[in-house]
């Protein structure tokens, strides 16, 4: 098995735990703060891993280009925005459609990749996700009470338009990620995707925390106050995240973003088994049938 697959299991794991940790935040602060503990309380932990691969092992820096610093950018606020937007669903009355459409983002990212850097995927790999998307949408649209005749029916919706809009928002970032790290590459003496990796996330999760925290310190400096009072479980969520992020960051530099965010579809398989397991919640029918979906995904594209 390759090795950016078994980083993507394993960061699909822990996205899966910081889920958890952010859901237990929920009950102390808003959505904003819980959101900001990931990049605020994640960044000492980007800069230790870095500091471990240069001055533990003497891994050589790579200097950064302007291709660099353009798509660590796009990559960045993307992401926020994707998240804003998500967030912004949960106010709709009907959020499960529009959830379920954001799950699109593995086949929007290959479509995303290919009108920017003519990346080209094979057929069965696209089968394959959209195999897996459509098992993340239907486990979305089940979990929620939605049924398809909305969800077919709902196109044209505004919830479906933000949506879709995460979901693009979401593809960009991953691939602007890619884009950012692989253009480090020529700055080193040989390629090195954890490096390159390491030092994307750095700055990538450095801008978030700066204009994010600028943003709160102006517009609502009682979350602030909130995220800094409840520091203890955050740091928690600041390692886990960004430890989950090193693990992405690293696989989409070995591998084409859509077909790791393909793979990573397996978090919707943790979480529910997180469900089940933990908070002994019964698992549904249309469930089951959008974790057969995902998993035969899987396996066509680990085939492929």
């Amino acid at each position: 098995m390759e090795l950016w697959i078994l980083i993507t299991f394993a960061s699909a794991f822990l996205q899966n735990m910081r889920s958890g940790l952010q859901k237990y935040l929920k009950g102390r602060m808003a959505t904003l703060g819980a959101t900001f503990t990931r990049f605020g309380f994640g960044l000492p932990f980007a800069a230790l891993y870095l500091a471990i691969l240069v001055f533990g092992l003497g891994r050589e820096i790579p200097s950064p280009n302007e291709a660099f610093a353009i798509w660590a950018l796009i990559g960045a606020f993307s992401q926020i925005g994707a998240t804003f937007l998500l967030v912004y669903l949960f106010s709709f009355r009907n959020f499960a459609v529009g959830t379920a459409y954001s799950r699109t983002e593995p086949a929007q990212a290959a479509i995303i990749a290919f009108l920017f850097f003519g990346a080209q995927i094979s057929f069965v790999a696209i089968v394959a996700i959209v195999i897996s998307v459509s098992g993340v949408m239907l486990i979305s649209l089940s979990r929620n009470a939605a049924g398809v005749r909305p969800f077919l029916g709902g196109l044209a919706s505004r919830t479906a338009a933000i949506g879709i809009g995460s979901g693009t928002l979401f593809a960009l970032s991953a691939v602007a990620y890619r884009a950012a790290s692989l253009s480090l590459a020529g700055s080193l003496e040989r390629p090195d995707s954890v490096m390159q990796a390491a030092f994307t996330l750095l700055v990538v999760i450095t801008v978030q925390t700066v204009s994010m925290g600028v943003w709160m310190l102006v517009f609502n400096r009682d979350e602030l106050t909130n995220v800094f009072k409840a520091w203890k479980p955050a740091l928690a969520v600041g390692f886990v995240g960004a430890t989950a992020s090193f693990g992405w960051f690293t696989a989409m530099t070995l591998q084409q973003a859509a077909l790791v965010k393909a793979v990573a579809q397996v978090e919707m398989l943790l979480s529910l088994a997180t469900s089940a397991i933990i908070f002994r919640e019964r698992i549904t029918k249309p469930e089951l049938a959008g974790c057969s979906l995902i998993v035969i995904g899987v396996l066509v594209l680990l085939v492929s």
